[in-house]
């Protein structure tokens, strides 16, 4: 065997993503208000792009003089782009830059109040010393999104000691500091929960809705002695059970019960802070004299074209030569791409638009019950594009229905075997269910195995334990603890 370099020839194939294709996906998987910005940012880094703008414009004459006029404020306004290509940078002056003709201001969203910032303000409004104000601070900081205590008063009382410890060393101080007890935790912890929202800092369910009840002054109700003394039956429903521990009638004890279920589960989240999100369709779907129409709501993108007065610049091979001229081939060839992209977006997402639409007339017509079974590779094999290309269509992009707004991933799922050969689709099946359980008597609610007898009933083959997950990703109970008295 020997060892050293060797050199050999072979041939091989690679699988090499053009950096434009690496765009073009981009620009596929951009909703609208994101190509927006991208458009504009495109504009103004690009002098060979150019908006398309309407030829009226109310605001001049309808003169010559008028139209001169606007000519000559353009020029004013427009940087030489001519000067600008050719400088080779030898002059003393500071550079020009490209973007000034025109300033892009990126809208920036005001900052909301969350939940700590909620209690922050309440605990300043208190007389606290130093120490307790760390300690509340430590509280404040493991309280979750939702209103919850997300640590042990044992455990905020060793975070809190630690950093005692951490800044005795730090400042150099000799003697020991005076460590938190768990008695001040929790004291603490009893002044945070008096804070709004009620029911904030609680460490379970349970001690939620007694916080809430006790800021509504109902410590001496059924409702309370249920919550803090039956806890787990009233979780279970056992209203016969309680109706016997309590020397109550089971249907008064299911009556206190639906009064508990008003109470705030999460109570911090109505602080939360989450950004609200506005949505923009990309898709309009319209009945027009009895057909659907499928339009792109690209109003307000900016149209783009090729400037005629740069391409002018750019085809005089004499001016231009090495850098200054690879400068001009790369942002023409850039503009020239960027246009035809957006083009084959528009079309692409038409293509899917008006196939999920001749899919899917029956869901226009009559409602999700008649949805039907669809998956992104039917319509990628429809259209004749890869599967990926549909998912970066559909993804993150609305449409505007006579049905509702509607995200265009609603139209996608899995189907279900049916007597008459043709699929149902699993979201059908899912809006099948709750209407079952929505008219069922209350008294005697179905349960799993009637759901699925029901459904055989209508030609639909569905096993029990797929009832049983719709039924829980619905978030319907089981009918023993639907069951009303």
């Amino acid at each position: 065997m020997k060892t050293g370099l060797h050199q050999h020839t072979a041939l091989r194939q690679d699988l090499r993503i053009n950096p434009r294709l690496y765009q073009a996906m981009d620009l596929l998987y951009m909703p609208l208000l994101d190509l927006q910005q991208h458009l504009k940012q495109e504009l103004l880094g690009n002098p060979f792009l150019e908006l398309i703008e309407s030829e009226d414009d109310p605001e001049l004459p309808e003169t010559q003089d008028g139209v001169e006029e606007k000519k000559e404020t353009e020029n004013n306004d427009e940087p030489n782009w001519e000067d600008i290509l050719l400088d080779d940078g030898s002059d003393s002056a500071p550079p020009r830059d490209m973007s000034e003709a025109r300033e892009y201001v990126e809208p920036v969203p005001v900052e909301t109040k969350d939940l700590s910032d909620h209690l922050r303000e309440q605990m300043r409004l208190l007389d606290l010393t130093p120490r307790q104000q760390l300690l509340a601070e430590e509280f404040i900081g493991n309280i979750a999104e939702d209103g919850y205590l997300g640590a042990t008063p044992e455990e905020i009382v060793r975070g809190s000691n630690q950093l005692l410890e951490e800044h005795a060393v730090e400042s150099e101080q000799d003697a020991q500091p005076q460590l938190f007890t768990i008695a001040e935790a929790e004291e603490m912890l009893r002044i945070i929960q008096k804070l709004d929202p009620p029911g904030v800092g609680a460490r379970d369910l349970r001690e939620c809705l007694l916080l809430q009840l006790e800021a509504r002054n109902e410590t001496d109700t059924l409702a309370y002695r249920l919550v803090k003394e039956a806890f787990e039956d009233l979780k279970a429903h056992r209203w016969s059970d309680l109706g016997k521990r309590f020397g109550l009638d089971a249907a008064e004890v299911q009556r206190v019960a639906d009064e508990l279920a008003k109470l705030d589960p999460k109570p911090g989240l109505q602080y939360s802070a989450a950004s609200e999100a506005y949505i923009i369709p990309d898709l309009v779907v319209e009945k027009i004299d009895g057909k659907y129409h499928v339009f792109l709501n690209d109003g307000g993108l900016p149209r783009l074209r090729i400037s005629k007065t740069y391409q002018e610049i750019a085809r005089d091979k004499k001016k231009f030569q090495g850098e200054n001229k690879d400068f001009i081939n790369q942002r023409l060839n850039s503009a020239h791409w960027m246009i035809q992209a957006i083009e084959q977006r528009r079309q692409t997402m038409l293509k899917v638009m008006n196939f999920i639409v001749d899919r899917q007339r029956e869901f226009f017509e009559k409602g999700v019950e008649y949805l039907k079974p669809l998956t992104l590779r039917e319509v990628a094999d429809v259209i004749n594009m890869h599967e990926s290309t549909v998912s970066r269509v559909t993804n993150e992009k609305y449409v505007q229905t006579p049905r509702g707004l509607l995200p265009l991933k609603f139209f996608f799922s899995s189907g279900l075997s049916t007597t008459t050969g043709e699929d149902a689709s699993a979201r059908s099946i899912k809006a099948q269910i709750q209407k079952m359980v929505d008219d069922e008597d209350p008294k005697n609610p179905l349960t799993d195995q009637q759901i699925v007898e029901m459904f055989a009933q209508r030609g639909v083959r569905i096993a029990r334990r797929t009832v049983a997950k719709y039924r829980d990703q619905l978030g319907i109970l089981p009918a023993r603890m639907r069951k009303r008295l």
